[in-house]
């Protein structure tokens, strides 16, 4: 046993839960007011705090005049903090996100005088496999967690082995982040009672002394305490005040024996409250929206141009990464809370936009006014469809799309927008309000083109781009006042705008480049280079893969290697007396597995794109009975429409889902059958593929269900799903169905009697908004068909098409004018690389600047990348971008990436 003990006072400070931030931060700047006061009281005093550094700054933002306090505490080693920004939910966020995180930490901490070498994890939903990856990276060689490790562990640490090799010592917080508060209960006892805890946990120790947690939430520890355990180690026990680093660089043994590889998801020594992967739908798909549009405004600026706008991106990128706290996109706070997080994300989406659309805006200049500019956000070629605005042809005349090369392209039209805006019949004395609504040129979003004026009535012709010369209002104000004078009476005024048309039209756009394009009439037509797209009145087909819709609605689809798979799209609906953090049927369940009433409709039949709806109407029960135990019933009648897309040269079905959710205490899944049953399934998140079997490790107190999260894909068999935000799976059926699921709607924060969990997670708080009643419930997927899996169906590549559409904007340049040439950006040529950054770093590019890339090799073998662009210099540096080597080269690199290896170099 033990003789000698480490406490380490901390506290852990969940940013926003069950109160909204501002009301937490009240309480913050309290509790480190008292923390302040007590270090500097007493010299042995020493205080971690949490391992984030929102918590300083959100205090600093309140308390500005104490930044030296902080500061010389922290350069004592007296106060420890970082190294993250924010404590977030692993599964929840993309991997660069969790890089930026860390980044953002330790930049922040670094200026207050050095962050906390420890990746500090303390109260995750579990950990992701990349994990010890990413802080070994950045220079961290030891981590200290709780939930999530194996049994298999039986000490209190672990080295953690990443799946590319990397490892970190990782300290096991097996009581929980707080098992030395139970010590300090009674101060004048905490000799025996340590002596107590020491021989009740013996075998965990080893030689190594005690780690006392002295902390909990939203708590500052009692400014007594170093004077308790003074008095208690001049009883005979060896006691010592530190920060979490200094336990683990002074008092434990470096080298431990046990080894974990991967993620971290049992249930045996901790819940892990694996319910928050699919609670507050909403806030997942705005996650998902911030980081996708943040990456590609990134990207744009890094590539086209001349503007460093990096504070833009360094504000939206702290509004997501605040957003990505283990409370807050998880969703298990109050709906203000809640809806708190939803606005920060918006607010980072809407910066990220600005950042884009600027970008995009110097090379859209050098575009016609009569046509479009394309931006391919991803490192390879592709042909993408986009749809735009264009002039409606005459009739019997077609479109074609000619891009800067010349070439030409098929038009698909897909709909004729009306061309009478406005029939109007007024006196002649109202004729100058009319002309109110005219600011310049603009009138109801279009701009004149020209005007007729006769004796009663006024006639606008409104056009995109103007043809007609110069337009000047106030000699239209003179001659409309001089035309009403003379011709008193009844007046028409009618507003036409020239006949517009939505096109859909393929693009061919270089990697990370810009193409060109205009739609113009023509008497000929082209074909299309691959097998169009067609419908009938069930079925889709492009040559690659074939859909059709089965007697129940479902979807039966053949991949490109002749598999099919039979009823995709099969929907489920159960009941959920649960909570926001844990799943729970109620004791007499009722599923709905059937719709009562199906119509399929064909919106369009190609030859680009075809679409078929299908719509099934469902009786789900209203809600849960009084004491949660049964579904009413009462039914509410609810359609679900089913948007079934076939694109040409695709070898994936798009298959998008949306209802008006009525119905509370439920969960709805959308099933994909396979052709015959598996025992693992494998997601793509959080740079890895990972692979999990069809149950969980129990034993704690929280029933092990099996649901397990996905970032961009999931895999099971000979189906792959392409994901557009995290979201929550399982094996069901002993490995004959994967369920994905599309809603499920709770009541409250955390239930006091759980059916699968034993003691609540939080206080039993209504909310009321995280039933999403009224909200239109929409999920959108990919379904790739493949017999050799998520590898031989290239889905590390079909995912990052099926997330990033290309970037369309119209040209801003004389119209009439020659199309620009195309231009290729940087091209990263590899089998299953990731490339999760590309960013402008160093500043201003005519002041030295770089282009930061970081690659991953989604994959279990070596692999050889080549990145091809305009440089003449390679620095590899770490996570945090302290250079590692530096290389000349000639606008080619080519990079050995081991399994499963992140990859950071600057290009320059």
């Amino acid at each position: 046993m033990s003789d000698s003990a480490v406490f380490v006072p901390h506290f852990h400070w969940d940013r926003e839960w069950y109160e909204p931030f501002q009301v937490f931060r009240h309480r913050l700047v309290a509790a480190l007011d008292t923390v302040l006061e007590t270090a500097e009281t007493d010299p042995e005093f020493r205080f971690t705090v949490d391992g984030q550094l929102a918590a300083i700054e959100d205090y600093l933002e309140m308390r500005p005049e104490n930044r030296d306090r902080v500061a010389a505490l922290v350069r004592e080693g007296r106060l420890a903090i970082g190294p993250w920004l924010i404590l977030l939910d692993e599964f929840l966020c993309s991997g660069e996100t969790i890089v930026r995180n860390l980044q953002m930490g330790w930049a922040a901490a670094e200026g207050l005088g050095g962050a906390m070498p420890v990746g500090y994890l303390p109260d995750m939903f579990g950990h992701i496999a990349q994990m010890p990856q990413i802080l070994a990276r950045a220079g961290i060689e030891h981590a200290a967690l709780w939930r999530g490790v194996p049994g298999s562990v039986d000490g209190h640490a672990f080295n953690w082995r990443a799946p590319d090799g990397s490892q970190v010592r990782t300290e096991f917080l097996f009581d929980g982040y707080d098992n030395g508060l139970d010590v300090l209960l009674v101060p004048e006892q905490i000799g025996r009672a340590l002596g107590d805890y020491a021989e009740m946990t013996a075998e965990r120790w080893g030689g190594d002394p005690v780690l006392a947690m002295a902390g909990t939430d939203h708590n500052a520890p009692d400014p007594q305490l170093a004077s308790w355990l003074r008095k208690a180690s001049g009883e005979g026990r060896a006691i010592t005040v530190a920060t979490l680093d200094e336990y683990l660089r002074k008092h434990v043994r470096d080298e431990v024996s046990a080894v974990v590889t991967g993620e971290l998801r049992s249930h045996v020594r901790g819940n892990i409250l694996p319910g928050v992967l699919s609670v507050r739908l909403g806030l997942k798909q705005r996650m998902a929206l911030a980081e996708r549009t943040i990456d590609h405004a990134e990207r744009m600026n890094a590539l086209w141009s001349r503007r460093d706008d990096s504070p833009f991106l360094r504000l939206a990128w702290h509004k997501i990464i605040e957003s990505t706290a283990h409370d807050s996109v998880v969703g298990s706070g109050t709906d203000e809370t809640c809806d708190q997080v939803a606005a920060r994300l918006a607010e980072a989406a809407q910066t990220a936009r600005a950042v884009r659309n600027a970008a995009l805006a110097e090379p859209a200049a050098l575009v016609p006014s009569d046509g479009h500019l394309v931006a391919n956000p991803l490192p390879f070629d592709r042909t993408a469809l986009v749809e735009v605005d264009v002039v409606a042809p005459p009739e019997g005349t077609a479109l074609l799309a000619t891009a800067a090369d010349g070439s030409t392209a098929p038009v698909q039209m897909i709909s004729q927008a009306p061309t009478v805006l406005s029939d109007e019949h007024m006196d002649a004395s109202q004729l100058e309000r009319v002309l109110r609504r005219i600011h310049r040129r603009e009138l109801f979003g279009r701009l004149i083109d020209h005007y007729e004026l006769t004796a009663g009535e006024l006639v606008f012709h409104l056009a995109e781009v103007p043809t007609s010369g110069p337009f000047d209002l106030l000699i239209l104000r003179r001659e409309v006042a001089a035309a009403a004078a003379a011709h008193p009476g009844e007046w028409r005024v009618l507003t036409l705008e020239e006949a517009r048309a939505t096109a859909l039209v393929p693009v061919h756009v270089p990697a990370s480049g810009l193409a060109s394009f205009r739609v113009e009439p023509s008497e000929t037509t082209a074909s299309t280079a691959s097998v169009p797209a067609t419908a009938t009145d069930r079925t889709l087909s492009n040559g690659l893969v074939e859909v059709m819709v089965a007697a129940d609605g479902a979807l039966d689809i053949t991949g490109p290697d002749g598999t099919v798979l039979y009823g995709v799209g099969r929907l489920v609906d159960g009941g959920d007396r649960g909570d926001s953090y844990n799943y729970a049927p109620p004791a007499q369940d009722v599923l709905v597995p059937e719709p009562t009433e199906i119509t399929v409709e064909v919106l369009e039949t190609g030859p680009l794109r075809s679409r078929l709806s299908v719509t099934r109407v469902y009786e789900w029960p209203a809600a849960l009975s009084a004491d949660r135990d049964v579904r009413a019933d009462r039914t509410v009648s609810t359609p679900v429409e089913t948007l079934v897309e076939v694109r040409v040269g695709e070898s994936f079905v798009r298959v998008s889902t949306s209802f008006l959710n009525q119905s509370a205490d439920h969960r709805l899944r959308f099933h994909v059958p396979l052709p015959e049953p598996v025992t693992t399934s494998a997601s793509a998140g959080q740079f890895a593929v990972t692979e999990r079997g069809l149950t969980a490790e129990g034993g704690w107190g929280e029933y092990p269900l099996p649901t397990f999260p996905a970032g961009s894909f999931v895999s099971a068999g000979a189906a792959t799903v392409l994901l557009d935000h995290s979201s929550e799976y399982e094996l069901v059926g002993d490995g004959s169905e994967l369920a994905i699921t599309l809603l499920r709607a709770i009541g409250s924060i955390s239930v006091n009697i759980h059916p699968l969990r034993d003691e609540p997670a939080a206080s039993e708080i209504p909310v009321p908004g995280a039933q999403d009643l009224g909200m239109r419930i929409e999920n959108r997927f990919g379904v790739v068909p493949s017999a050799s899996g998520w590898r031989g169906a290239h889905a590390v590549a079909l995912s990052e098409e099926f997330r990033n559409d290309v970037l369309v904007t119209r040209g801003t340049g004389p119209a009439g004018r020659q199309l620009p040439p195309d231009t290729t950006g940087l091209r990263v040529d590899g089998k299953d690389v990731l490339v999760s950054a590309v960013r402008r770093v160093g500043g201003d590019h005519a002041q030295g600047a770089g282009t930061e890339v970081r690659l991953t090799a989604m994959r279990d073998t070596p692999s050889t990348v080549r990145l091809t662009g305009s440089f003449t210099e390679v620095t590899t540096v770490d996570l945090l971008g302290r250079p590692l080597s530096r290389t000349p080269v000639a606008d080619a690199l080519e990079l050995d990436l081991g399994p499963w290896e992140i990859h950071t170099v600057v290009l320059r």
